[in-house]
């Protein structure tokens, strides 16, 4: 009989334990996780009809909440929604939160630890609760100029930071969407929004994940960048290096060759400089330094660069890593993957940093878009200071890079992004899709003496007359709008 008890004694304390167990993560470990499942909409639903705080750019909310009827009080209201899109998401009550919506849902809410002071306050007041408003480090002007660089129709991203600070400018991506269509709160309208707009091709909804954060592009020949502060880095290249430069280049045992462009000046020697190289972006130097330097060379350089790493927590928006393969290549896709073809993949963030990264004396710094947090009485929460995130290459590299990335615009194929007066540094790059369109890329910084500003563009799936158009021209329109400020 006492045996049973004790067994059924030990039975009731192991369910304690478990249900203790339980509730304990629930309430402290796993909240985080549990608040920001897709699937739980619960505190979503508890708030949906609150005071929500602004997101503020130049002065100006482009998310805000405006009073609604006595059924919600609020309605989530979003101005010139296409540009801003990508940055701010969407605060729906059938399909949750994306973009800062999600990312700083704890600001914006009022629930942050930072705000229980004035929860409380409110509280006392018998007032309603009200969130932080959020400040962005974006030029309004220059997200507008941006956005309509990039023709409707077209699949492309532009992002413009100050490589000093790693405040980003402008960040823009189409096609976009208009959130307005679903924080609506009719349902029917809602849910057929939500539905016609997942239709749209390069659009994701439910992550969020795309543009320049998340749209992982062949990045082609802006690649050689890395190649380059490899090759420097490594010892045995030079400023005065001679670099192997024959029209195509073969591999043993197989049939595939790697050529330079035929429509280029590439063609004209069977050496080149490395200021030549980059001048005409050939691709045969470039494929020679990796296969001289070998694979985990180039992707240590990359990852100095980032490559490998989730920008998300600096910039406060959901990222994708960019990469460079890990697994053995042979040396056919080594080569390949030098000249930034083949498994590489970048996001234009991604390149804008390293760019950045030149520009800024080899120092990364952390990409913010979070100017300040502020309370409903306007009093600062928080106010992001500059930080440096890591060192990517010496000064000394960075600044040969630099001054070969001038002859790129002054002397070599990215002759259209070149500014009158300024010095301008920049680098061209075209993958191919294998389906005789491309990727086509531009990124460089100004003025080349004292970077100010740092401009990446890439359109998606273009021929090579489109690709000229909308890239080096166009960053040639940005940094002249940034620099005339």
């Amino acid at each position: 009989m006492n045996q049973a008890i004790r067994n059924a004694w030990i039975a009731a304390i192991a369910m304690f334990v478990l249900i203790f167990g339980a509730l304990s993560y629930v309430q402290v470990i796993g909240a985080d996780e549990l608040e920001a499942n897709a699937w739980n909409k619960r505190t979503l639903l508890q708030n949906y009809c609150n005071d929500r705080g602004a997101i503020i750019v130049g002065g100006t909310p482009v998310a805000e909440s405006v009073a609604a009827d006595e059924s919600c009080m609020f309605q989530r209201t979003y101005t010139q929604p296409e540009p801003y899109a990508g940055i701010t998401g969407y605060f729906s009550r059938s399909y949750g939160v994306t973009g800062l919506e999600k990312t700083m849902n704890k600001e914006l809410a009022g629930s942050s630890d930072q705000q229980f002071l004035d929860r409380v306050g409110q509280l006392f007041l018998g007032n309603q609760p009200k969130g932080a408003s959020v400040e962005l480090t974006l030029d309004p002007k220059i997200q507008q100029l941006a956005y309509d660089l990039i023709p409707d129709g077209q699949r492309g991203s532009i992002v413009v930071t100050n490589p000093k600070t790693g405040a980003i400018i402008a960040m823009v991506s189409k096609p976009s969407y208009d959130p307005n269509l679903i924080a609506t709160q009719d349902p029917a309208a809602e849910a057929a929004n939500f539905a016609e707009l997942n239709q749209v091709p390069g659009i994701n909804l439910n992550q969020n994940v795309s543009g320049p954060t998340g749209a992982l592009l062949a990045p082609g020949s802006v690649f050689k960048l890395i190649d380059t502060a490899a090759a420097l880095n490594s010892g045995k290249y030079n400023k005065d290096s001679i670099l192997p430069n024959p029209a195509e280049m073969s591999f043993p045992g197989i049939q595939y060759t790697l050529p330079n462009y035929a429509g280029g000046n590439c063609y004209t020697r069977d050496t080149a400089s490395f200021a030549f190289a980059l001048q005409q972006s050939c691709n045969t130097p470039f494929a020679s330094i990796a296969l001289d330097l070998g694979q985990q060379a180039i992707a240590d350089q990359a990852e100095k660069f980032g490559f490998g790493q989730d920008f998300g927590d600096q910039l406060k928006l959901d990222s994708a890593p960019s990469f460079f393969p890990v697994d053995p290549l042979d040396d056919a896709s080594l080569a390949q993957s030098a000249i930034g073809q083949r498994d590489v993949r970048a996001t234009p963030l991604q390149i804008n940093q390293m760019t950045a990264a030149i520009a800024n004396g080899g120092v990364q710094m952390q990409p913010n878009l979070i100017k300040a947090v502020r309370s409903p009485d306007l009093r600062p929460i928080s106010e992001p200071k500059p930080q440096v995130l890591q060192t990517s290459t010496t000064p000394e590299i960075a600044r040969q890079i630099n001054e070969w990335m001038v002859s790129v615009v002054s002397d070599g194929i990215a002759s259209k992004a070149a500014v009158p007066g300024v010095k301008v540094a920049g680098k061209t790059g075209t993958a191919e899709l294998g389906n005789g369109l491309n990727n086509s890329w531009f990124t460089g910084f100004a003025p080349a003496n004292d970077p100010q500003v740092a401009v990446t563009i890439v359109m998606e799936g273009v021929d090579i007359s489109t690709g000229a158009k909308l890239t080096s021209p166009n960053a040639k329109k940005i940094f002249e709008a940034v620099l005339n400020k």
